[in-house]
């Protein structure tokens, strides 16, 4: 008990921060998700982010208690599909037509929620999963999108997966030779390309913490944004953290499957504050106010300047 209290307790102080900042930087959104050991109302976190001038959400499911308290509130929400209901969602499109009418139509209305997109699963390319969502990801996709253009609502609205970033890699650590996995490559070529014809945005989740968990040799202060470590050159561009370097992967592994110009969301970006040596509250607040400055800004990566589009997540890796 002791223990998850002081989980509660950090996790908080960073929550604080964040909120803090959220106030100087307008344009970014939070992941909101309906598991927790204390959850609150969600006509209270909905008045919370809205007095913190938070517009943005980004769900994992399409709780009704979540999405009523939302509706009227003018928040830009992207409303989840787990990853349970994949293979029902792709065999039969009546099943997509009928969540797309339930979980979307039922709150386009007046004073509703307005749904910018709708996120197709959650990371199910993980290696972790071991290929169990290989084959019901994509068609899924594709009964959704079939399904929300047919019920007249693809104008407002975007469906997407959201993917971890272990989906593309690089050979040593330069973003220009990034590339998509081999084992899920071709799957992912059909996907980018299904995205480009229909105007959809690639979703991708990124951690610099799992650089540092995943290698105890990795620099630390290249998982921050304050400039203070190692410059990594790399094809006339200069990286001096992970994020960015993480990030042009992508862009050079879509430019490689001959997509030049496609929306990049950052579905989820977070610091744990428990669980590992630098899962701490104050390494967490350390990489969420650089990432705050940095959203300050304007600014985006060396390969695309412009402003991101950014979901944060604040988490505990303990349960």
């Amino acid at each position: 008990m002791a223990g998850r209290a002081a989980m509660l307790v950090n996790l908080g102080t960073v929550v604080m921060t964040v909120l803090t900042l959220a106030s100087f930087v307008e344009g970014f959104g939070v992941n909101w998700g309906n598991i927790a050991s204390h959850p609150l109302n969600p006509d209270i976190v909905v008045r919370m982010l809205k007095e913190n001038k938070i517009n943005k959400v980004k769900l994992f499911d399409a709780d009704s208690w979540t999405m009523n308290a939302l509706a009227g509130s003018g928040m830009e929400v992207m409303v989840g599909i787990p990853n349970n209901l994949l293979e029902t969602l792709a065999d039969d499109y009546g099943n997509a037509k009928d969540w797309v009418k339930e979980n979307i139509t039922a709150y386009m209305r007046k004073d509703g929620v307005n749904i910018k997109y709708v996120a197709v699963g959650n990371e199910p390319f993980l290696s972790a999963y071991n290929g169990s969502y290989l084959k019901t990801t994509f068609p899924a996709l594709k009964n959704i999108h079939r399904a929300l253009k047919e019920a007249g609502h693809t104008d407002v609205m975007k469906a997407t997966i959201p993917q971890n970033a272990e989906v593309y890699q690089s050979a040593n650590d330069k973003p220009s030779e990034g590339d998509f996995r081999s084992d899920v490559k071709q799957i992912m070529l059909d996907i980018v390309k299904f995205f480009h014809d229909n105007d959809l945005p690639f979703t991708v989740n990124i951690y610099p913490f799992l650089s540092l968990y995943l290698n105890q040799h990795f620099p630390v202060e290249y998982a921050f944004f304050d400039g203070n470590g190692q410059t990594i050159p790399d094809n006339g561009k200069n990286y001096d953290n992970v994020f960015d370097a993480n990030y042009d992967t992508l862009v050079y592994a879509l430019n490689k499957a001959g997509i030049k110009d496609m929306k990049i969301i950052v579905g989820e970006v977070g610091w744990p504050t428990d669980g590992h040596k630098y899962a701490t509250p104050k390494l967490a607040e350390k990489f969420y106010a650089g990432l705050m400055k940095r959203l300050a800004k304007d600014v985006g990566t060396p390969l695309r300047p412009e402003k991101l589009e950014v979901y944060l997540l604040v988490y505990s890796t303990k349960t």
